[in-house]
């Protein structure tokens, strides 16, 4: 029995058909191969013709770095590092920042624009340490407020602790972290992030 699920036909405006030679039609029940396969979904190429990776979350703590003997009332930025002088946040929703204190003492946390060698997309320069400001989910539609300025939280000496920021800070290019010592005499501060999707 002949294989019709391959057979072919001239084409109606083909010159062969134009010169009176007829084609068997194609038969109605063409077989088609149906398989089932996963797929792994690693990113897309945009309208502009770029590949867009899919964001994954970060595995461990990054940009961890250290500042020692910090002043009482004095300020710092993190992350500052060379391979993070800030951090960006497109394609992340949360945060997770871990802050370790060489002594007992409280610390007041504010979310603010990195710094000014580092642009927000194609706009340079930016209002480098400045308070984060813009409206969030369930303020008046109208309000722009501080999307982050938390203005004391006691840290126990040596140990790591571990804080949750969840939507504030979603998309955010250019992020850094001012941490100002509220008490006690100096302290070393160590630093890390830890983004996710």
């Amino acid at each position: 029995m002949p294989d019709y699920s391959k057979r072919t036909g001239y084409a109606p405006w083909s010159l062969t058909r134009e010169a009176g030679v007829q084609s068997a039609t194609v038969n109605g029940t063409i077989e088609v191969p149906q398989t089932c396969q996963p797929t792994i979904n690693t990113g897309v190429i945009d309208e502009k013709g770029n590949w867009q990776g899919v964001k994954a979350n970060d595995e461990v703590f990054i940009g961890l770095s250290k500042v020692e003997a910090v002043a009482i009332g004095a300020e710092v930025l993190f992350p500052d590092t060379n391979n993070f002088p800030s951090i960006d946040m497109t394609g992340f929703s949360d945060i997770f920042i871990a802050l370790k204190s060489s002594n007992t003492s409280a610390f007041n946390t504010q979310a603010v624009m990195g710094p000014d060698t580092v642009g927000f997309a194609n706009l340079n320069p930016v209002n480098a340490g400045g308070t984060l400001r813009g409206n969030q989910v369930g303020t008046s539609p109208s309000a722009i407020n501080d999307m982050l300025v938390d203005s004391a939280e006691t840290l126990n000496a040596n140990v790591w602790h571990v804080f949750s920021i969840k939507q504030v800070l979603k998309n955010q290019k250019n992020l850094q972290f001012k941490i100002t010592n509220n008490s006690g005499g100096s302290r070393n501060i160590e630093f890390g992030f830890m983004r996710l999707v």
